[in-house]
């Protein structure tokens, strides 16, 4: 089944340029807005997960940080990124790795900042939804914080052909427990590549 999944974003990253996928932004401004409010220092931990070829490394590679680490199931995604940062990409940290079965992400310690725009979604079944937390939960420190940013109860219900979880604050808070704050929640409508409207919810949590 996994990989039946991981060949299936292979495939989607290698017939489609990052600029025509569904969910492709060419400047993460939402999410460097949160990443702005944690006031983290540029040489903090920030774990991308389901990162794909998204342009958010770009950013953070702009704005200075300097210990960024990007993970995707599909390695064809992570390639596609490696090679578009060119000599930059030696400043990122690049983890082929399953959010629900992980074998390399568990071993991180000191999480500062785990990112996740678009991938919990993906995970409709519980025990994948309980497995994702619980890795979360493993690796970001005391204090740490988490951006979730997934679609809302508005947004669309299936995405790269794959049925997705649409999720409120309260769920996301539910999810996490009582470890952990909500700092900041909004609804935003991105703008796909093709001109459709993806209702998603972005929250920042901090870790107590």
């Amino acid at each position: 089944m996994q990989q039946n999944l991981q060949n299936h974003w292979n495939k989607a990253y290698k017939i489609n340029d990052t600029v025509q996928l569904g969910w492709h932004e060419d400047i993460s401004t939402p999410t460097l807005e949160l990443i702005k409010k944690t006031n983290l220092p540029k040489d903090a931990t920030i774990l991308n997960v389901g990162v794909g070829s998204s342009m958010i490394i770009d950013d953070l590679l702009r704005e200075n940080y300097t210990n960024i680490i990007a993970s995707d199931l599909s390695d064809e995604s992570l390639k596609i990124l490696k090679k578009r940062l060119s000599k930059k990409s030696k400043n990122v940290q690049f983890i082929v790795d399953d959010l629900t079965h992980s074998s390399k992400l568990k071993n991180l310690q000191n999480i500062d900042l785990w990112n996740d725009r678009a991938v919990l979604h993906f995970f409709v079944k519980k025990e994948n939804q309980k497995k994702y937390f619980t890795l979360l939960k493993k690796v970001v420190k005391s204090k740490g914080f988490v951006i979730l940013a997934e679609f809302s109860l508005k947004g669309a219900k299936k995405c790269c052909g794959l049925d997705v979880f649409r999720y409120t604050t309260e769920m996301l808070q539910e999810q996490l427990g009582n470890e952990f704050e909500l700092k900041v929640s909004f609804n935003y409508t991105f703008i796909n590549p093709t001109g459709g409207e993806r209702p998603y919810i972005y929250t920042l949590f901090q870790r107590k």
